[in-house]
């Protein structure tokens, strides 16, 4: 260990400093790594940081009765869920909502596509989180065949004035895609499978996401291309490391959505 020379500015000392910091050099004494639990004692600070900026939102958006909805769209296993839970981690939880539809009832599958979700839009003074949107039907169901091209056609034609439709009448909308390499795909996928903890996150269609790799980027292109509208645009997010993407998605709500 005398052998290990560091740099550290007085600021990042203090920080290695703090009962956090202590304790995670602590809880893994045999791999000493210092600088690694610098990064990871700073991405909480920004992370506590950009939470807080979230609550003063949200109690904008409270008072001034205002309705946001945000989209969280990717493939399998790229962290929707988990920068959901860090977005949301502070908030007060009766004025948000996470929604993750599961596949349509027989009755919804009768119904207008948008039908389903129109019914989830936030009310005034709400924020709602989309886990999986209406966009399933630009890739996830044609990939899978859980749509007919007709429908997946259909659904391209009408996809940008449904959204211009809820900007016009006031709510705010952003649509967020969480993008990940082939390969860390796979290594996620291999980590929930021998964690007892997370393999129910695995589900049929999740099995089949690599096999169908191409599949799936054929049909994000062409969602790109058609959908990435000047009011409505696309914010992709690098999210091969999950805790830069959770900050990223952060700054972007923060930024795009206009709170005092």
């Amino acid at each position: 260990m005398s052998d290990l020379k560091y740099n550290f500015t007085d600021k990042e000392l203090k920080l290695l400093n703090s009962n956090k910091a202590i304790k995670l050099l602590l809880k893994d004494k045999d791999n000493f790594n210092p600088e690694k639990v610098l990064r990871y004692v700073k991405y909480e600070k920004r992370l506590e940081e950009f939470q807080m900026e979230l609550i003063k939102l949200q109690q904008w958006a409270i008072n001034e009765g205002k309705r946001i909805c945000l989209l969280f769209e990717g493939r399998d296993s790229a962290g929707k869920g988990g920068a959901i839970r860090r977005v949301t981690h502070h908030l007060n939880p009766r004025n948000y909502r996470v929604v993750a539809l599961p596949k349509p009832t027989e009755e919804e599958r009768g119904q207008w596509y948008f039908q389903r979700y129109i019914t989830r839009l936030p009310n005034p003074g709400e924020i709602v989180f989309f886990d999986r949107s209406w966009y399933n039907r630009a890739v996830v169901e044609p990939v899978n065949g859980f749509c007919t091209d007709e429908e997946y056609e259909r659904f391209m034609r009408e996809v940008n004035n449904f959204e211009t439709m809820l900007t016009n009448d006031g709510i705010i909308l952003l649509k967020f895609y969480f993008s990940i390499t082939k390969k860390e795909q796979a290594s996620r996928f291999k980590d929930i499978m021998e964690n007892p903890l997370k393999r129910w996150k695995m589900s049929p269609v999740d099995e089949m996401a690599q096999e169908l790799w191409d599949s799936y980027t054929k049909y994000r292109v062409r969602m790109f291309a058609e959908t990435n509208t000047k009011n409505n645009p696309w914010i992709v997010l690098k999210a091969n490391k999950k805790t830069a993407a959770r900050i990223q998605v952060m700054r972007h709500i923060l930024e795009k959505v206009p709170y005092k």
